[in-house]
């Protein structure tokens, strides 16, 4: 069995909004979770090969000085496939990591075999009282001790990391459910909102 608690929770900052439109990754943070522990991290910037927006600079407190010196995104990538391994993954709002996961490593042809979860579609579920789901206010719902800047990829992917803890600590507090599979969470992610208490009881 795959368990939840061990996996790579990565984030990535980016010039843009989407690959699809030719933006590329300037940031890739991540770190190994093992039965429940923070094992390992991975931080680099990355050169995308063409200089940011003022915006983007802004958002992330990454500018074109600190890229310039970089190495470029298939280096980095290379990398960080190697730290995937066979890991399952999870992002907050996963949908956006993961097209640039695959877009940056389908450029240098890798992959990865891990099953990939949303820690926001979790919280939605297991946090539906929460102002919203964004991940600075869960941390505060969840009273998850936070001292660093929100927007840069090593520190969003510790506090989700801490995030994704805390759910699974939940689950099994409340339904008593110690081991929590992977593919249990994946499907609590596609449950309605409504069901979740039913579908969690069930394990």
């Amino acid at each position: 069995m795959s368990r939840a608690d061990t996996a790579v929770i990565l984030d990535f900052e980016t010039t843009g909004l989407s690959p699809d439109y030719g933006d590329r990754a300037i940031e890739i943070g991540a770190v190994r979770i093992e039965n429940g522990e923070i094992k390992e991290h991975f931080q680099e910037l990355m050169n995308p090969g063409r200089p940011i927006s003022s915006f983007i600079e802004d958002y992330t407190g990454i500018t074109n000085v600190m890229l310039k010196d970089a190495l470029p995104c298939k280096e980095v990538m290379h990398k960080f496939a190697d730290f995937i391994g066979g890991h399952n993954l999870v992002a907050h709002n996963a949908s956006f990591d993961k097209r640039f996961l695959d877009s940056e490593l389908g450029k240098i042809s890798r992959n990865y075999s891990g099953q990939f979860a949303c820690s926001m579609l979790v919280a939605r579920r297991i946090y539906q009282d929460a102002p919203d789901h964004k991940l600075g206010t869960l941390v505060k719902y969840a009273n998850i001790p936070a001292d660093g800047v929100f927007h840069r990829a090593l520190y969003d992917s510790e506090m989700t990391a801490k995030l994704w803890l805390a759910m699974l600590d939940d689950i099994d507090r409340r339904y008593n459910i110690a081991s929590i599979p992977f593919t249990l969470i994946r499907k609590l992610t596609k449950t309605p909102r409504t069901a979740v208490h039913k579908f969690l009881e069930r394990g």
